[in-house]
C-alpha cells in the first residue's frame, strides 16, 4: 500500500524509541484487550463509551504502524472496494447541504473502518488469536439469550408500540424481550443475535476438532438457547437471519458430512424442520408473530416500512448522485421533507437503500461490491483450503455477515455499534485469512 513507505520511514527514523519502549513493544497485547473489550461493554454501555474504547485501538494501531520495525499494512481486493466506499462517503460528506449533522454521522463511520483496520491488521499477525474473539462475541450473547430468558418469564412490559395488538387475541401477544443492550429493543437484540449466533456455533467446531468435547457440547447448547432467545424477541427480520444461519450451517456441515452420514445428516435437517414446524403449531404468539410477516399492509408495522420505503425512494431519487450525507440524524432532517403525515422514521429501514441515500449510488455499488467480493473469497477459502481450522472460522464470519444483509434488508440495526462492531470483526477474520491462503497458494 501507499502508505507502507511512510510507516518504513517513521519506523526507521524511531527505531531507537521503539527499542527502549516498554510501552511500544506490548501494543500489540493492549490493541487485542482494547478489542476484546469493546464487544465486553457492547452489551451494557452507550454508543459513546463503546466506541470511545474502538478508538483507543485505532489509536494504537496507528501508532504501532509509526514504529514498529517492518510492520506494514496489506489489503486483499475487496478492502480496495472499501476503500473506494470510503472515497465516496467523504465526497459525499463535503457536498451534503447539513454538513454538520453528516460529519458527526462521518465520524461514526471511520471509527467503524478504523476499527476494522484495527482487527484485521491484528489478526494478520495473530491469527491464532481469533478463537478469543469469537469466544467474546459468544460470551456476550450467551449473557443477552439469558437474561431474554429471564425477561420472558417476567413478563416484561414493552417500553414503546413494538407489535401491532390490534387484530390478536390475549394467548397471541407476545412478551419481546429486549435484553441490555442500548437503546433497550427487541429488533436490536435480534439483529445482535443473528450477528453472534454464528460464533458459538463456530467455537463449538473449534473446540470439537481439538477433542474438547465439553467445551464443544457448552457451546453448541449455548448456540441452541441463543436461536430460542432470538425468537422470544419478537423480531421478524432476525426470524429471516436465523433461517439464513440454519441454511448456511448445514450447507457447511453437507461439505464434511454428506458423503459418509447422509443419513443421519438428513435425519438431523428433518429433526430441525419438525422443531421448528412444531413451535410454530403450538406456541400461538410464535405463530401469530411469524404470520404477520406476510400480512403486508394489513400489518401495522408492515405498512409502516412500506411508506417509509416509498419515501427513502423518493429521497434517493432526488439525490441519487452524492445522497443526503452519512448518519441517523442527517437522514431524519432530510426525511421530514418527504415523509407522509404521521409516518416519522429514523432510518430507512434497508441498510442498501440506507447506504444509496445517504451516499448515493456510487456508495452503494461499492459497498455491494465489497460484501459480494469479501463473501466470494470466504466461500473460496471453505471450498478449497486444507486447514479445518480455517474453514471453520470463514464458515462463522461468512454466515454471519450474509446473515447480517439478508435481515438488513428490513431493518437498518445493522447500524447500531452493538452489530456493527461483529460485523466488522467477521469481514476482519475473512480477511485475514483470505490474505494468509492466497500467500500459501502463491497468489
Amino acid at each position: 500500500m501507499m502508505f507502507n513507505s511512510l510507516f518504513k520511514f517513521t519506523q526507521e527514523k524511531l527505531n531507537i524509541l521503539y527499542e527502549n519502549s516498554l510501552f511500544l513493544q506490548n501494543l500489540d497485547r493492549l490493541i487485542f484487550i482494547s478489542i476484546i473489550v469493546v464487544f465486553l461493554l457492547s452489551t451494557v454501555m452507550s454508543s459513546d463509551v463503546i466506541g470511545f474504547v474502538a478508538l483507543i485501538a485505532v489509536f494504537l494501531t496507528f501508532v504501532q504502524l509509526l514504529t514498529k520495525p517492518n510492520d506494514k499494512c496489506e489489503a486483499n481486493k475487496f478492502e480496495l472496494w472499501l476503500l473506494a466506499y470510503f472515497m465516496i462517503v467523504i465526497i459525499s460528506l463535503a457536498g451534503s447541504s447539513l454538513f454538520a449533522l453528516s460529519l458527526k454521522g462521518f465520524m461514526k463511520t471511520v471509527t467503524y473502518l478504523g476499527f476494522y483496520v484495527s482487527v484485521v491488521h491484528y489478526l494478520k499477525n495473530h491469527k491464532y488469536h481469533i478463537p478469543y474473539i469469537l469466544t467474546a462475541i459468544g460470551v456476550c450473547v450467551s449473557f443477552e439469550s439469558i437474561v431474554g430468558f429471564m425477561q420472558n418469564f417476567a413478563h416484561v412490559d414493552e417500553i414503546s408500540t413494538w407489535q401491532d395488538v390490534s387484530k390478536l387475541n390475549p394467548e397471541q401477544v407476545m412478551t419481546r424481550v429486549y435484553g441490555t443492550l442500548l437503546p433497550l429493543n427487541p429488533n436490536l437484540l435480534g439483529g445482535y443475535f443473528v450477528a453472534g449466533i454464528p460464533a458459538l456455533f463456530g467455537m463449538s467446531a473449534f473446540f470439537a476438532i481439538g477433542k474438547r468435547y465439553k467445551r464443544a457440547i457448552i457451546s453448541l447448547v449455548l448456540g441452541f438457547l441463543s436461536i430460542i432467545a432470538l425468537f422470544l424477541t419478537g423480531c421478524r427480520g432476525a426470524y429471516i437471519g436465523c433461517m439464513v444461519i440454519v441454511l448456511g450451517l448445514f450447507l457447511v456441515c453437507g461439505k464434511f458430512f454428506w458423503n459418509k452420514f447422509k443419513k443421519w445428516f438428513i435425519s438431523v435437517i428433518a429433526l430441525c424442520f419438525a422443531l421448528g414446524t412444531s413451535a410454530l403449531l403450538f406456541v400461538s404468539s410464535l405463530r401469530a408473530r411469524v404470520l404477520s410477516i406476510f400480512a403486508m399492509r394489513q400489518d401495522s408495522s408492515n405498512s409502516f416500512r412500506f411508506n417509509v420505503y416509498q419515501s427513502s425512494v423518493q429521497m434517493f431519487k432526488d439525490n441519487w448522485l452524492l445522497g443526503i450525507g452519512v448518519g441517523n440524524k442527517n437522514f431524519r432532517e432530510i426525511y421530514g421533507l418527504y415523509m407522509r403525515t404521521g409516518f416519522d422514521a429514523l432510518s430507512s429501514y434497508n441498510i442498501f437503500l440506507e447506504t444509496a441515500v445517504e451516499s448515493g449510488i456510487f456508495a452503494l455499488i461499492t459497498f455491494l461490491g465489497f460484501i459480494i467480493v469479501m463473501v466470494k473469497d470466504g466461500i473460496k477459502v471453505i471450498l478449497k483450503s486444507e486447514n479445518l481450522t480455517d474453514i471453520i472460522f470463514v464458515s462463522t464470519a461468512v454466515i454471519s455477515i450474509c446473515a447480517m444483509m439478508i435481515h438488513g434488508l428490513v431493518d437498518t440495526v445493522f447500524f447500531r455499534p452493538q452489530i456493527q462492531f461483529i460485523f466488522w470483526a467477521m469481514a476482519a477474520i475473512v480477511s485475514a485469512i483470505a490474505v494468509n491462503n492466497n500467500e500459501t497458494a502463491g497468489e
